[in-house]
């Protein structure tokens, strides 16, 4: 099992920025694959980024290319999502997940792991 808790959402003023972190626990040495989603009101999980392992490779949403950045600390089993130049369409519940695959997959249902999600709201 692998525990996943996300910290650092928060209201926010379009153009803002904001870093999410989504720390590890458990049997770490399973994860590969960390992504990142977000959910808002009425509409389905869409994946935002994800990381390999060893941070090399990464993949984001067009929505978020250039103003989101994903990085993670596996000595500190953390992941991170630096959000910058937030806008009102970001507001979601902002999840992180962890899939051991060893590719990065934008389908939800393919990670195994997830954790309680954070609330990022942008107001305009």
């Amino acid at each position: 099992q692998v525990q996943l808790v996300e910290s650092g959402g928060g209201l926010v003023q379009a153009g803002g920025s904001l870093r999410l972190s989504c720390a590890a626990s458990g049997r770490t040495f399973s994860m590969n694959v960390m992504g990142w989603f977000r959910q808002a009101p009425g509409k389905e999980r869409e994946f935002v980024a994800g990381i390999t392992w060893s941070g090399s490779i990464t993949s984001y949403a067009d929505s978020v290319k250039g103003r989101f950045t994903i990085s993670r600390d596996n000595a500190k089993n953390t992941v991170y999502l630096q959000m910058n130049s937030l806008k009102p369409e970001d507001t979601a519940v902002y999840y992180c997940a962890a899939d051991p695959s060893g590719r990065i997959e934008v389908r939800a249902p393919l990670y195994d792991y997830w954790g309680q999600g954070t609330q990022v709201t942008v107001s305009s």
